[in-house]
């Protein structure tokens, strides 16, 4: 990307302001927007580079938005959640954030954080990456997952855990190693993260098994075991 537009979304205009001059200065062009309606109708009629979203707003929740470009786009999210809102976290990673960040925070960290997710992004995006066994096709490229030739929407960390664990058969993982591999090293999340999304993608995939098996490891992590 040549230049980066990033959409700011938060109900404190001072957090705006004080964002959007963090982000401008670093070369980024701002869309800035007070609710969460505004938000997804900037969204959809100006699709951003990366969006930095806050969980509570008017009108329509930062989960509520996340939702809604989780359904049509992989674009980069960051959640800003208040001290303390462990559930809104696990939930908004559940969904497909890519990840959060507490306030009180320093912009400086925040701009570390666009960055890196951003790389991540790209790198994915020039990757052409898909993996099939029996009865089940994951490519990366289109985010698109076929069980027996029949199209399964997943949130994009689902699918991305899906398809490390894949490209990897009968390799054992912790959960950090998978925090590492899928979220990032710089993400700084619970392992139960993890556990949340294994057990997703086990109900999503349950009865397609065929020579193939989403297996935990007691007392060490997962593996995509493939007899």
């Amino acid at each position: 990307m040549s230049v980066c537009r990033a959409l700011i979304v938060d109900d404190d205009k001072n957090i705006l302001e004080l964002l959007r001059l963090y982000v401008e200065k670093e070369g980024y062009e701002t869309t800035l927007c007070l609710d969460g309606q505004s938000a997804l109708e900037s969204f959809k009629s100006n699709p951003p580079s990366i969006v930095i979203l806050d969980i509570m707003l008017p009108k329509l929740s930062g989960i509520e938005v996340l939702k809604e470009i989780r359904k049509t786009s992989s674009i980069p999210v960051i959640m800003l959640t208040a001290k303390g809102e462990t559930f809104d976290k696990v939930l908004g990673l559940e969904l497909g954030a890519d990840d959060y960040i507490v306030k009180p925070f320093e912009p400086k960290e925040l701009i570390a954080r666009m960055r890196a997710v951003l790389r991540r992004y790209e790198t994915k995006e020039k990757d052409v990456k898909e993996v099939s066994y029996p009865n089940i096709n994951i490519n990366l490229s289109t985010y698109e997952l076929k069980l027996s030739g029949k199209t399964v929407e997943l949130p994009p960390k689902e699918m991305e855990l899906l398809y490390f664990l894949a490209s990897n058969p009968n390799k054992v993982f912790t959960r950090d190693q998978l925090l590492d591999a899928v979220w990032g090293y710089d993400f700084f999340g619970d392992s139960r993260t993890v556990d949340v999304h294994i057990k997703r993608l086990r109900e999503k995939v349950t009865g397609y098994e065929d020579k193939w098996q989403l297996k935990t490891v007691w007392g060490v992590g997962y593996k995509f075991e493939v007899n």
